[in-house]
């Protein structure tokens, strides 16, 4: 029997009611801000979720009795403030809780910690290199100072650059003022940072191992590359440029998990009158006469919709859900092209007790923020040469939290809750399909690095949850498990995300458009890509 593609199967499904003004697929983040902002300005907006709960990737769930897991992301710092303030998201329950410090673990027994005050952060550093310390300030003054340059640009959508329309060259004049304004040294120096490797940044600044490594982590965080790769300056910028409550470069817990981010905005999409539906995969979506016209769930039901706006990636939307002979052959081209490659893996840990690390001093803040595993920027160097050859590393980077520290609502009483989050883990591996066998040999070395350094760990453990790239892309549905929905490569950010001509949230279909982190300014629980596609549709419509 002929197998038919997605969308001829969908073809024939049962029509639902009246049109809403808008479709949003998918209840992540990004969709939920979208939402939010249209229903706000007097739209009739409808949120499809394939999942039986909310939040795609920024999601709290209870897998183990009594623990609560944020599944996947699973640290708050790029939500934007202003999006927080502008939904009231403290008043549906939104509490972020600020890390105390950090760590980075060394093999040989020693540690780097990292605190909030000031003069102790410069005696840690001092502890491995005088310089380095004095270094530090000049540092984070230079990173501040890119900050400034790429925050105005978050919550604007790119100009499209080879065209003649009044609001994009109103939007390429803004670009070229806002370039200028530090003068010509400034400029030459942002254009080199956007392409230089986090490597070689980090050796213009700093003499000593394990500061480089512990800031080069940052560099590879969710990226397909190594620390010694171009570009890698940049992520290490998009993770830095993060804030709370204003606080640039502040980091912290969501109280209850990530999961109380999408609730919140959940509960603030209700209030002005959006619904949500779980359980309602979107197959396909709807055209006609080049327009949208709403969708097809996988049940065969059809939503009709004068708007539809995409939450799935770049290339879920436009190779999966449409047939792809609707749209321009290079436009498919490009969404071919895209680079969406997994490369990190997430373990979920229920522990019996607080696990011990004997080379942190007792009593230090510095355990209840972001614990690392690494020595030197070779080593997560030789963790991304096994992501190639298609193994996870042998020795990875480890970004390691116990949230319930600071929030125990997470665990039952004297119980705690480890996140880790692994780099490098392949989507495909060289030795052929994932298995449960070789999912369990992944957290077996992870768990290994950390019982390294923590005498007893294995002991604590009640349950695991290993979740590989290939484990995220079926569960969240983010293509080889991406947690960017692309690469945040300069070839793949501003006008040039996600295609070349269409970094504007609109796509070919007239009244499609995107909302995820395949469009600018990129991945990471930010909301800013949410935000912008609702100003992009209000702009449309003329609201």
């Amino acid at each position: 029997m002929r197998v038919l593609a997605p969308w001829k199967r969908a073809g024939n499904g049962r029509r639902g009611g009246d049109p809403a003004d808008v479709v949003v697929v998918g209840a992540g983040h990004n969709g939920l801000v979208a939402a939010c902002f249209l229903a706000r300005a007097g739209l009739k907006v409808q949120v499809l979720e394939r999942n039986p709960y909310i939040g795609g990737a920024a999601v709290s769930r209870r897998l183990y009795d009594g623990f609560t897991y944020s599944n996947c992301s699973y640290v708050c710092s790029l939500l934007r403030t202003e999006i927080i303030r502008a939904l009231d998201l403290p008043a549906h329950g939104l509490q972020i809780i600020p890390y105390e410090g950090g760590c980075t673990l060394m093999r040989n027994g020693g540690h780097l910690a990292l605190y909030d005050n000031h003069d102790a952060l410069r005696r840690e550093i001092a502890r491995h290199s005088r310089r380095d310390a004095e270094a530090y300030d000049r540092f984070a003054r230079d990173m501040l100072r890119h900050c400034k340059f790429i925050k105005p640009l978050l919550l604007r959508a790119p100009p499209d650059p080879t065209s003649f329309k009044p609001g994009d060259l109103r939007e390429l004049l803004y670009l070229g003022r806002h370039f200028g304004r530090g003068g010509e040294e400034r400029m030459y120096e942002t254009l080199r940072f956007w392409t230089l490797s986090c490597a070689d940044l980090l050796d213009e600044y700093f003499e000593s191992g394990i500061v480089k490594a512990h800031l080069a982590g940052s560099s590879i965080i969710g990226t397909a590359l190594g620390p010694r790769s171009p570009g890698t300056a940049y992520v290490l910028l998009h993770h830095y440029m993060g804030s709370i409550d204003g606080t640039v470069g502040a980091w912290g817990f969501a109280r209850g998990g990530m999961g109380a981010i999408t609730q919140a905005l959940a509960a603030a999409l209700r209030a002005s009158g959006g619904a949500i539906r779980c359980d309602a995969p979107v197959e396909r979506i709807l055209t006609r006469n080049g327009r949208a016209a709403g969708v097809v769930l996988a049940s065969g039901e059809q939503i009709p919709a004068k708007l539809v706006v995409s939450n799935m990636d770049v290339r879920r939307t436009f190779l999966e859900a449409m047939d792809p002979a609707e749209l321009p052959e290079e436009f498919v081209r490009r969404v071919r092209h895209f680079k969406i490659r997994g490369s990190s893996g997430k373990l979920n840990l229920a522990l019996d007790g607080l696990p011990r690390f004997p080379a942190i001093p007792a009593g230090s803040p510095c355990v209840r923020g972001d614990l690392h595993v690494t020595d030197s920027i070779d080593m997560l160097e030789r963790a991304y040469d096994d992501w190639k050859e298609g193994r996870w590393s042998q020795r990875p980077y480890l970004d390691i939290l116990i949230p319930t520290q600071i929030d125990p609502t997470m665990a039952p009483a004297g119980k705690h809750y480890m996140s880790v989050f692994v780099q490098y883990c392949p989507y495909a591996l060289a030795d052929g399909p994932w298995t449960d066998e070789k999912r369990a040999s992944f957290g077996r070395t992870v768990i290994d690095s950390i019982a390294e350094h923590s005498p007893g760990f294995r002991d604590l453990i009640l349950h695991a949850e290993i979740r590989t790239p290939h484990d995220i892309e079926r569960e969240v549905g983010l293509t080889e498990g991406n947690i960017f929905q692309g690469e945040l490569t300069f070839d793949q950010l501003l006008f040039n995300r996600p295609i070349p001509g269409y970094a504007q949230y609109r796509s070919p279909i007239r009244g499609l458009y995107l909302c995820g982190s395949s469009t600018h300014p990129g991945g990471g629980v930010m909301g800013a890509p949410g935000a912008n596609a609702a100003t992009k549709i209000l702009g449309d419509l003329r609201r």
